[in-house]
C-alpha cells in the first residue's frame, strides 16, 4: 500500500473538489436564484469539507486521519 504524502492525493479530497465545483456551476446557473443566505451557506459547508479533510491529514496522527 503506498502512503499519501499530500492531502490533494486523497480520493475523497478529490471527491470533495468536484462536489464543491458542480455546487459551484449550479449557483452560477441561478439554480437557487435570489436564496442568498443559503447561497452563502452551502458554499461554506462545502468548501469546508476540503478544509476538515486538509487539517485532519496535516495534523499527522492517526486518530486526526480517521
Amino acid at each position: 500500500m503506498a502512503t499519501v504524502k499530500r492531502f490533494e492525493d486523497l480520493d475523497c479530497w478529490k471527491i470533495s473538489l468536484e462536489l464543491c465545483n458542480k455546487i459551484g456551476e449550479l449557483i452560477d446557473q441561478g439554480s437557487f436564484e435570489k436564496h442568498f443566505r443559503l447561497i452563502g451557506q452551502i458554499e461554506g459547508s462545502s468548501g469546508s469539507i476540503m478544509d476538515n479533510i486538509a487539517e485532519g491529514f496535516e495534523r499527522g496522527t492517526r486518530a486526526e486521519f480517521i
